[in-house]
């Protein structure tokens, strides 16, 4: 049954279950599901936590990672993701939308739409994605300043401090930063961009105690690192936060190659979730089940009196 209208919603609010999960020894493994669908399938698979991608999104909506969406344009994904699946998700704050006063509009909308975590950077607009070139960087107080924001709006959302910095301050800077963010109210850290084993080692032995996050992104400047590799490295949390999308455009491309070629897609159906697979996933079934026991016919006992 579909966690939208069941009895074992969850009680405890999202930010205490992601913290529960993060507390954990083991690595939390946090595949990017941005749509219900999405969430679907990878809670399916056995994940317990979902991360929530900006440049996802931004690519659903036909527009690049730079900032352009809304914090209504990702509170509306992180409600159907949550309420498709009851996951705690991770989801991508990018620069918190503006100064201290809007960061705290974020973090109470992003909570109120049943977001766990949340994870804010220290780049500057127009911010781009983390592996790209010259990114601008805020000052490490004025993003400390949306750090303590962040604390002070969310009521058990987790906040995570992302710093873009190693790129253009090296390791030493990136640490620096971090320890402020930390300071500021931080509940863990997000080094992004690290482009060795070496640097994702030397950031972990010099954040002792602290949760680290870890981003598997394709085609980026981190080399492929499993979770365990990760976790062997002193990382808390992992996210592949485009691979899904990836997998679903090239895939849609495909299918749109297929129909101009043979005229129809008969072609593809071998690649095609059947209907019958689709049902399952989204609880077709369960849902029908239930509205047959709400409805009921009533019959009238008598005319109305005038």
């Amino acid at each position: 049954m579909p966690y939208v209208i069941a009895d074992d919603l969850p009680d405890e609010p999202a930010g205490v279950r992601f913290r529960r999960l993060l507390d954990r020894p083991q690595i939390l493994q946090m595949p990017g599901a941005h749509l219900g669908i999405a969430a679907l399938l990878a809670k399916k698979q056995g994940f317990e936590a979902l991360y929530m991608s900006g440049a996802a999104m931004s690519a659903t909506m036909g527009l690049p990672d730079l900032g352009m969406i809304t914090v209504d344009d990702v509170a509306w994904h992180v409600r159907q993701v949550v309420r498709a699946s009851a996951l705690p998700v991770l989801v991508d704050g990018d620069t918190g939308y503006g100064e201290a006063l809007n960061v705290m509009h974020m973090v109470r909308t992003f909570e109120e739409a049943g977001a766990g975590a949340v994870h804010l950077e220290d780049q500057l607009l127009p911010k781009k994605c983390g592996h790209l070139n010259d990114k601008k960087l805020a000052s490490a107080e004025d993003m400390a300043a949306k750090v303590a924001a962040a604390r002070k709006a969310r009521k058990n959302l987790v906040i995570i401090a992302r710093t873009d910095a190693a790129a253009s301050e090296g390791i030493d800077g990136a640490v620096a930063r971090a320890r402020l963010y930390l300071e500021a109210g931080a509940d863990a850290i997000f080094p992004e961009a690290l482009t060795t084993r070496e640097m994702f080692v030397e950031f972990a032995k010099r954040m002792p105690g602290v949760k680290l996050l870890a981003n598997m992104t394709e085609f980026g400047r981190t080399p492929f690192f499993t979770a365990a590799e990760f976790q062997e490295m002193g990382y808390a949390m992992v996210i592949w936060p485009v691979s899904h999308l990836r997998i679903a455009a090239r895939a849609m491309e495909e299918l749109y190659v297929g129909i101009r070629k043979d005229g129809g897609t008969q072609n593809m159906l071998g690649r095609m979730q059947t209907r019958a697979q689709l049902y399952e996933t989204i609880g077709y079934h369960d849902y029908e089940a239930l509205d047959a026991t709400l409805i009921r016919t009533v019959v009238p006992e008598g005319m109305p009196q005038t």
